[in-house]
Order: C-alpha cells, then structure tokens, then sequence
C-alpha cells in the first residue's frame, strides 16, 4: 500500500493591510491566481485528495478552499490544524501520524520554512525553498500514516505556479 502526500504552501499574500495579524492576512491577487492554476495542475496529473489539512492561517486555509473547489470537495471538510501555522518538522510529521489509514491521499497546507524543511527530511532531498503555492509530492510505501519517518518518501514531483505562466502574467 502507498500513500500519498502533497506538501502545498500557501498561496501568496497580501501585505495591503499592515495592522492585520501575520495569521490573518489574505491571499492577494497573484495568490487567488496561482492556488486554482495549481490545483488544476495536480488534478489533471490524477492525484486526487482523500484529506485536506490545512494551516489556520488565513492564507493556507484560503489556498486550501481552492483547491476543494477544484476537487468538487465541501470546504466544511477542509481540516484545520493550528500546529501548522509556523510548524517545523516535527509538528508536520506528528500531524501526518495522526491521519487515520483509511486515508491514502493528503493534501497538507503550510508555511515556510517548515514545509520545504519538512520536505527535504522526507525525501532525503535538498530543495531550497518551496515557493508559495508550490506542491511537493511524496510517496510513503506503507498502509500505516504512523510509520512516517524522515527518510520515507520518495519524491513524485515538485513543481509551482511559475512553471505555467505564459509570459503575460504579472506579479
């Protein structure tokens, strides 16, 4: 059995409102673009979720909601886990151990650095920066989401929104 986990950051934010906390700040008009550009990508690659986790933070949880849609899936079953607004490894490898087996697919949405930290001790690999809005694919070979360990997973694909710009996208 495999299991499948795609590491999303959060689409890009707006920085428009200084007085906003870091936790609520929206996505912006580049993010709103680039979160149903990329989950149209991951659908039509035929990865579909059966789980979507998703950081607290306004702007995961936003990027979270576009790709429900995409998905046709109720954004009411979109989970929230508060551990990974800013969460480091740890946090990310607890929360995915905590994914009951009858899931085989989890889209999990994050921040950096956590994410690209995470994912890089995943899959033994060395990315720099996942940027935002970026998916990072991994495959675990177990039927269990508890014997997740740095080192499991190999790398499916990694890919992000400038990949799919036409050149007539602006920043």
């Amino acid at each position: 059995m495999e299991k499948d986990i795609l590491l999303i950051r959060h689409a890009k934010s707006s920085w428009k409102e200084p007085g906003l906390s870091d936790n609520d700040r929206p996505l912006n008009k580049r993010g709103k673009h680039d979160a149903p550009l990329m989950a149209k990508v991951v659908k039509n690659a035929g990865v579909k979720p059966d789980l979507l986790i998703s950081s607290t933070a306004i702007r995961a949880s936003k990027t979270a909601e576009y790709f429900a849609e995409v998905f046709e899936i109720e954004k009411k079953k979109i989970f929230l886990s508060e551990d990974l607004y800013l969460g480091d490894v740890s946090d990310i490898m607890n929360r995915l151990r905590s994914v009951k087996d009858e899931f085989n697919s989890v889209f999990l949405f994050a921040h950096n650095p956590g994410i690209t930290e995470f994912a890089n001790a995943l899959c033994n690999t060395d990315i720099l920066n996942i940027p935002t809005c970026g998916v990072f694919h991994a495959r675990i070979h177990t039927s269990n989401w508890k014997a997740i360990e740095p080192g499991t997973g190999k790398l499916v694909s990694f890919d992000f929104p400038k990949n799919h710009y036409s050149g007539k996208h602006k920043e």
